[in-house]
């Protein structure tokens, strides 16, 4: 990795996710096609492809030796390799996106030696940019598109506390989740049970979180924990594009990534089950294994 440019990778990603915040902005989610795969829940839209076409396009011509895998052009048994690669989704948070809901976001990853390396993350409805590179910290900068601080943006280091408070267990925290698309099998049923005993009181045999958020998209839930605005985030069934980027920016602002299934301290990028837990001075290990006690016997299975 020492003769790759992450800096010069990571402004290139800037720039095509303000393009593509710009094709976001412009679309009006009341008269595109939208279509699904696999069921209802799981939408897709003609924005989703342009947008990925758009990202494609842009990232082929600055870097063509590259690999390139986007949610919208993936093909069951492509993998993830040791190459350096993005990992692009181009509406994290489609659902939102339809329905107007502005929690929505352009994911743009590069990972080499199937790691997240580089990471950018930009709602446009909020002007919010996440930006992250190994071993040089994590940003968030608001309002440079709407031309605060001079057209700069508000630039902050993550996480957004100076000094981040320990972490004292579930029953102080606030944790994201999501129902995600598949609404029936065992790992709903897993989820369900989960979700339970999380917002259960004590005296029940619950872990009484201070209460439970799903924002929607994969890529800002871990920024959100990233920021320090989450305590942790449990998953599965997310992809690597929906986690690419977010994960680099959580581990450069201190956060870890565990497994969503007990046991496992160093997931795979394409895992499909994970656990993200804000950074602090003490009680990270300690929540994830109160968090895998939470889960039991459970068990989420997803193929790669």
């Amino acid at each position: 990795m020492a003769d790759l440019n992450l800096q010069e990778i990571h402004d290139t990603l800037i720039s095509v996710a303000h393009e593509a915040g710009r094709m976001i902005l412009s679309a009006n989610p009341t008269d595109i096609a939208t279509g699904t795969k696999l069921n209802s829940a799981d939408i897709v839209t003609e924005t989703d492809k342009a947008v990925e076409a758009l990202v494609s396009s842009r990232l082929s011509e600055a870097y063509p030796s590259f690999a390139f895998i986007g949610e919208e052009t993936y093909q069951p048994g492509m993998q993830v390799t040791t190459a350096p690669t993005f990992i692009v989704d181009p509406i994290d948070g489609t659902t939102n996106f339809v329905h107007g809901f502005p929690d929505a976001c352009i994911s743009l990853g590069f990972a080499v030696d199937r790691a997240p390396a580089v990471g950018v993350v930009y709602n446009p409805y909020q002007d919010l940019l996440f930006t992250a590179i190994r071993g040089r910290g994590a940003y968030r900068t608001q309002g440079a598109a709407w031309g605060l601080e001079g057209g700069r943006g508000r630039r902050s280091k993550l996480p957004l506390a100076g000094h981040p408070a320990p972490l004292r267990g579930l029953a102080s925290s606030l944790v994201a989740t999501e129902w995600g698309s598949s609404r029936d099998g065992a790992n709903y049923e897993v989820k369900t049970a989960v979700f339970k005993k999380l917002c259960a009181s004590k005296e029940s045999g619950g872990a009484m979180v201070h209460s439970l958020r799903s924002m929607g998209s994969a890529a800002l839930n871990l920024c959100a924990v990233a920021a320090g605005q989450l305590d942790a985030y449990w998953e599965g069934g997310c992809w690597a594009w929906d986690v690419c980027a977010g994960w680099a920016v959580l581990a450069e602002a201190g956060g870890i990534m565990a497994g969503g299934n007990p046991g496992v301290w160093d997931p795979k990028i394409d895992e499909r089950k994970y656990l993200a837990v804000r950074g602090a001075p003490a009680g990270q290990r300690e929540l994830v294994e109160e968090f895998w006690a939470v889960i039991g016997d459970g068990r989420m299975e997803y193929e790669s």
